[in-house]
């Protein structure tokens, strides 16, 4: 069999950059069993409640759902396990001196295969308040609008 080159999304959380104000991200990667990459390749995976830890100089991410294989046996994996994160050493000080801070906290952003091997984008990220989210609403209708109007005006409709 061929090797696969190239990135092949699984699943994204688009509601982390709605939610967060992101301020760091790093490519890690993910150790994972068999029967959760057979899933992951299937592409099924939810990280909407996924989140970061730093315990003992290691990251663990916890709480993402991968479903269990459907041809899985006795083998299969737990869906909300915790997983092992694979960073350097100076990426994990970082990471772990940030969320030290009050307010930051690790997330992931996506997670993909890239050259056949699972990678997880994680962020740190600090959470916004209900009127940054109503503000970042109202700026993005706002030029949409702007964009609709300047469309109307060059094809000559008022």
């Amino acid at each position: 069999m061929a090797k696969e080159t190239g990135r092949k999304l699984v699943a994204q959380n688009k509601k982390a950059r709605h939610d967060y104000h992101i301020e760091d991200t790093f490519e890690a990667g993910i150790v994972l069993t068999g029967t959760e990459v057979k899933s992951l390749r299937a592409g099924r995976a939810s990280l909407v409640d996924g989140f970061g830890d730093v315990e003992n100089g290691e990251i663990w991410l916890l709480q993402v759902h991968i479903p269990e294989y459907t041809q899985g046996t006795w083998t299969n994996h737990a869906t909300r396990r915790k997983r092992k994160l694979l960073l350097h050493r100076q990426e994990i000080a970082r990471i772990e001196r940030r969320t030290s801070e009050k307010g930051l906290t690790i997330i992931p952003l996506s997670l993909y295969f890239k050259d056949g091997r699972a990678k997880v984008e994680i962020a740190l990220a600090r959470g916004k308040k209900t009127y940054d989210k109503r503000h970042a609403i109202a700026e993005r209708d706002a030029t949409r609008e702007a964009e609709r109007d300047l469309g109307r005006r060059l094809k000559g409709i008022h």
